[in-house]
């Protein structure tokens, strides 16, 4: 048995299935762990949806911030859309419902062992068990009868640092920014960290005292391997104990899976179809 970790598939079908038979990836042996963003800008997030949900306990997915803006816009009256998204056929499938309650049941973050698979990263204050528990806060939202309000109420950057006495809305946003859009971080004098969501760059790009949520000091998940993804200008960037898999296959790049039990590396070059659809 072997556990493939893939990063950001973001609606690239083609190439998840190039990735996986390059891999000889067997559902009847082998489980996948994806790192969220399923959907979006690439051109079938429908078909990526119907596989992943296909392979039942052979695919293990959390949640990104593109899975969880098509739960929005699907679920909330009058949300308002991106420009550009590439999800219309998502929306209008036969199997929606079935679809969608399906991805709301995905977790925030995965932990098993030394990993923890989630889609951004972990804010420093946090110890894997720590953040487990935060997600099933979240998880609990929406996955309740009012997942509706809760997918209204999560949008936006404030607040951007976290307090153990946060509550209700504005606990629930940091938890789910942390974990599905971070990239950057800002330490304050008294060692508070606020999540910088501005830059969206490689590591050349960190603003004025900023850090790359991974190198700051004292990060209390280090103890564990975490399997990220959704920085696609940090490209694959591997650590003893972080896999940063997006490697931008839908800007043109590659679509990258690690092999967990020996770190083997797989790799594919996205598809004219697929760097065509991100650029309309």
């Amino acid at each position: 048995m072997a556990t493939y970790a893939i990063g950001d598939i973001q609606g690239c079908f083609d190439s998840l299935l190039r990735l996986l038979a390059r891999c000889a990836f067997d559902p009847r042996k082998d489980r996948l762990w994806l790192v969220g963003d399923l959907v979006n800008r690439g051109p079938d997030s429908l078909a990526v949806l119907r596989y992943v949900k296909s392979l039942g306990d052979a695919a293990i997915t959390v949640l990104g911030n593109h899975d969880l803006y098509l739960l929005m816009i699907a679920e909330v009256a009058n949300a308002r859309r991106s420009r550009g998204d590439t999800l219309q056929a998502v929306l209008d499938a036969p199997d929606r419902a079935a679809l969608l309650d399906w991805l709301r049941q995905r977790p925030l973050c995965r932990v098993e062992g030394e990993y923890c698979l989630v889609h951004a990263g972990l804010l420093p204050q946090w110890r894997v068990k720590k953040a487990r528990t935060l997600a099933a806060e979240v998880e609990a939202c929406l996955q309740g009868e009012n997942y509706r309000e809760f997918l209204a109420e999560i949008w936006g950057g404030k607040p951007a640092c976290w307090s153990g006495k946060l509550r209700g809305v504005d606990r629930w946003r940091v938890i789910v920014n942390a974990m599905t859009r971070m990239r950057f971080c800002r330490l304050h004098a008294n060692n508070d960290c606020e999540m910088e969501f501005t830059a969206k760059g490689g590591l050349d790009s960190a603003p004025p005292g900023c850090l790359p949520w991974f190198a700051l000091p004292g990060r209390k998940s280090a103890d564990h391997v975490l399997i990220t993804g959704h920085w696609s200008a940090l490209g694959l960037y591997r650590l003893p104990n972080l896999l940063a898999l997006d490697s931008g296959c839908i800007w043109g790049g590659t679509l990258t899976a690690v092999r967990l039990e020996d770190r083997a590396l797989f790799q594919v070059e996205s598809s004219p179809r697929e760097r065509r659809a991100a650029a309309e």
